[in-house]
């Protein structure tokens, strides 16, 4: 190969549009108006409808979007939220960041998302809300969340980050709890070319107190009537947005198609494909399979040209920075074998026939070397 494989070309499926991305910058470079204007309303709207409906609003990243959706819940220092140890670091990095504390659940072994049956022994005194993670593309099991949340009078705010049109049953992730939090950092299914992110809600007075927590607590130009912070989506990146939302189910429909022959190809090596769950559709923002000797498939499939990454090595609770949370190993062993022998493949809507085979036959002969 000329050059090594990326896990992912963000740039890669985006090519085919890219006059209409390049109308839509200068659409708004022309505009002289860059915060918060039509743009960031239109992608709200257009965005809102794809979801089937309530609203979205529009801030500065999905890190934000949680952070963002935990203060309008009234949630902050004293309280817990539960959540999982095996996503990445910035959604507890949003719980912190309100003074509240996570709680964490061990995963199912076979999809690596939330366990519902335990959630309900993890819940505290103080716990106000539990916080799925739609990890890797699939969604987590949104009635069996609900009907624990209703029985203790818990929030539900779902971090659907990286999750973009996925379903639990016949609605989709991210507009089954009271919040929906959505990212569009590029690397998504849906990604801007910088950083952004989006809160939905059913409620219209909800979101109204979202716009104002986004934009330093303002009612109205200099009336500010709650405490807030600057976390606003920017014009360029929601007219970008905006072009690229058309197109997302196709690049979805890609992606499950390449996923399912990604299936057949290493259905007979010595690995963990990703669990196929009822209940479920899934949008592949990554494929993910399980290996053990990681680090040597690693460096084998690197020798012949083909990245890969590992989406998380360190489960939260023993990072560095979490350690006064007081958990130690051993404690949530589910996904610290995930975290242990994940490993994911290069994958986009993008890939060829021949880039599919590059792959699944570097991971061949990794495998069984």
């Amino acid at each position: 190969m000329m050059r090594p494989m990326p896990v992912f070309d963000v740039c890669a499926h985006d090519r085919e549009i890219a006059e209409q991305i390049e109308h839509a910058i200068m659409r708004v470079v022309r505009s002289g108006w860059f915060i918060l204007g039509r743009e960031v309303e239109r992608f709200e709207e257009t965005f809102a409808d794809y979801l089937g409906g309530g609203f979205v609003v529009g801030v500065g990243s999905g890190t934000d979007a949680i952070q963002v959706a935990l203060i309008v819940t009234g949630i902050g220092p004293g309280d817990t939220v539960i959540t999982v140890p095996n996503t990445a670091v910035p959604t507890v990095s949003a719980i912190t960041a309100v003074g509240a504390q996570p709680i964490f659940v061990d995963v199912d072994p076979a999809t690596a998302l939330i366990q519902p049956e335990r959630i309900e022994e993890a819940i505290k005194p103080d716990t106000r809300a539990i916080l799925p993670v739609h990890l890797y593309g699939r969604a987590a099991p949104m009635d069996q969340i609900l009907e624990i949340a209703g029985k203790h009078g818990l929030a539900v705010i779902e971090d659907a980050a990286q999750a973009h049109g996925a379903y639990w049953r016949d609605r989709k992730v991210g507009t089954w709890g009271d919040l929906g939090c959505f990212s569009f950092y590029p690397s998504k299914n849906l990604g801007a070319y910088g950083d952004g992110g989006a809160i939905w809600t059913a409620e219209a007075e909800v979101a109204q107190r979202l716009r104002q927590l986004r934009n330093y607590g303002q009612a109205d130009r200099y009336r500010h009537v709650t405490i807030g912070i600057n976390s606003r989506l920017d014009e360029i990146q929601a007219a970008i947005l905006a072009t690229k939302l058309p197109h997302l189910e196709m690049w979805t429909q890609k992606r499950r198609t390449l996923a399912e022959t990604m299936r057949q190809r290493l259905s007979d090596l010595p690995l963990t494909l990703p669990a196929r769950a009822d209940g479920e559709t899934h949008v592949h923002h990554l494929f993910v399979v399980r290996v053990n000797n990681r680090d040597r498939v690693r460096r084998a499939m690197e020798e012949r040209g083909i990245r890969t990454q590992v989406h998380y090595p360190i489960p939260i609770h023993l990072q560095e920075a979490y350690r006064y949370l007081g958990y130690r190993a051993g404690a949530f062993p589910q996904a610290e074998a995930w975290c242990l022998e994940t490993l994911s493949l290069p994958f986009s809507p993008a890939m060829s026939e021949n880039d599919l085979s590059l792959v699944t036959d570097a991971l061949a002969e990794a495998v069984v070397p």
